[in-house]
């Protein structure tokens, strides 16, 4: 588990990164709105594309409001409540 990015807004982990035959796997990924106090978890193809669009936008070496602003895109799907334990 690794904290990927942290904003006022946002944070986003990404779970379970290995290498298998020379490239990365990664298992997941959950992104919190903060502001919603809700999470997703996006695994297998979700994860993949959600990786491949960030190294897209990172490429372009966006602003934290552009970074945000892409999560924000998540924001409609975050159903999951934050609980703390």
């Amino acid at each position: 588990m690794q904290m990927i990015y942290n904003s006022d807004n946002y944070y986003v982990v990404e779970f379970g990164a290995d290498m298998q035959d020379g490239a990365q796997s990664t298992a997941g990924y959950e992104i919190v709105g903060k502001h919603l106090n809700r999470e997703i978890y996006l695994g297998g193809k979700l994860a993949e594309h959600f990786r491949e669009d960030v190294r897209k936008l990172i490429a372009s070496e966006p602003t934290e409001e552009e970074v945000d602003d892409f999560l924000a895109r998540f924001d409609t799907v975050m159903l999951q409540p934050v609980v703390v334990h």
